[in-house]
């Protein structure tokens, strides 16, 4: 299998895709994309090393729910009752996970682009909890009390032999490559400190860091790479939006390959799903079904993120909504193997100039309710 599209982990935190269906878009995005390829459904992928989610977990019944147990739970209550993921869930400290990380660390302290090395760092005095510069309060118990602490860390520098971002980590065409993401992403210091304290994470002790789990945004990355491991996939390819990239890539450079895998970014924008009511004059000049709404919003307006990566204005919206309609309409009765199979090797190569061409859309839309067509499977190995 050459490319699994995996969305990039959603911070769990208190609210559903039913009151926030945006921040359901990369698992939307990744799904309807290996449906294109013909790939069985993956699991949604969840980041649950978050201070907010110690804070909540203190907050909550105290230590009698066990950690994992509570995210677990507020992950589940984010589904419709009935629509848990076919292909499951798979969280930032699952077993698999944290052993993957692991192995990864060790492999890059013997290559060296890591090191375990005594580092001071600005601490709460009352907690311990590693503070940033300045004199606000500690984000987790409040006290405005701090001191530099020294300790042993796991430490990253940045590789000098190419930059942060290059246009093999991202998934897309020459045209549609980010430039200014490249130049962003490498606006950090050349040495980040990838040890954290958090009450929950991949524990780093086997490495003689006590007390210290990974820093999540390189766990972010290790979670992609095994559930692609699971799936026996060449490329991982995490749908994410552009902010969230800038703010995650460079504690992922040396995380990015593994075992004969890697792992590339699929870049999609914000979608302005608090304004989709705006449509219901169109809804009912095209006399469309519930079914048809869903699809726009859940389907094809995901895969349209693609093409905006920052974001799509609301004044985008009655466009998009007669292009998906038009396209609904002209499905042909029996789908066009050839023209399907070019619309794979699209997905594939990172181009997504089919999502706006009327008979492409058409021929994919035909295709979900259709066998896949024999001819579609050299596109995706």
């Amino acid at each position: 299998m050459r490319h699994l599209f995996l969305n990039g982990p959603v911070q769990n935190g208190p609210f559903t895709f039913a009151t926030r269906p945006g921040k359901a878009v990369g698992i939307r995005l990744a799904a309807a994309l290996n449906a294109i390829l013909g790939l069985p459904p993956t699991p949604h992928l969840w980041n649950t090393v978050t201070l907010a989610g110690d804070l909540r977990h203190r907050e909550a019944d105290g230590p009698t729910i066990p950690r994992q147990r509570f995210e677990a739970d507020l992950i589940t209550d984010k589904y419709p009752p009935g629509q848990f993921p076919v292909g499951g869930i798979m969280t930032d400290t699952d077993a698999e996970v944290a052993r993957l990380a692991l192995e990864m660390i060790e492999n890059n302290l013997c290559a060296g682009t890591l090191t375990i090395s005594r580092e001071t760092v600005p601490s709460c005095r009352a907690c311990g909890h590693m503070t940033g510069t300045g004199s606000h309060p500690c984000n987790a118990c409040g006290s405005t009390d701090t001191e530099d602490r020294t300790g042993l860390h796991l430490v990253a520098e940045l590789a000098k032999d190419r930059p942060v971002l290059d246009r093999s980590d991202i998934h897309a065409s020459h045209r549609q490559q980010p430039r200014h993401l490249q130049n962003t992403a490498g606006n950090v210091a050349e040495r980040l400190i990838l040890s954290r304290t958090r009450d929950h994470g991949i524990d780093l002790s086997p490495h003689g860091l006590d007390g210290l789990v990974l820093d999540p945004r390189v766990g972010i990355h290790v979670t992609v790479l095994a559930a692609a491991r699971r799936h026996e996939a060449d490329t991982a390819v995490m749908t994410i939006t552009e902010n969230a990239a800038n703010h995650i890539a460079a504690h992922g450079q040396h995380f990015r390959e593994h075992g004969g895998a890697r792992l590339q970014y699929a870049l999609h924008g914000y979608l302005p799903y608090d304004h989709t009511a705006s449509l219901q004059p169109l809804h009912e000049a095209y006399r469309a079904t519930q079914a048809i709404k869903e699809s726009f919003e859940t389907w094809f307006l995901p895969l349209f993120s693609l093409r905006t990566k920052t974001a799509t204005s609301p004044e985008q919206l009655p466009a998009l909504f007669k292009h998906y309609m038009r396209a609904h309409l002209a499905q042909p009765a029996e789908v066009n193997a050839a023209a399907f199979n070019a619309v794979q090797h699209a997905v594939g190569a990172g181009n997504v100039s089919w999502i706006t061409n009327k008979q492409g859309l058409a021929n994919v839309m035909a295709a979900r309710r259709a066998p896949i067509p024999s001819a579609a499977g050299p596109a995706h190995g």
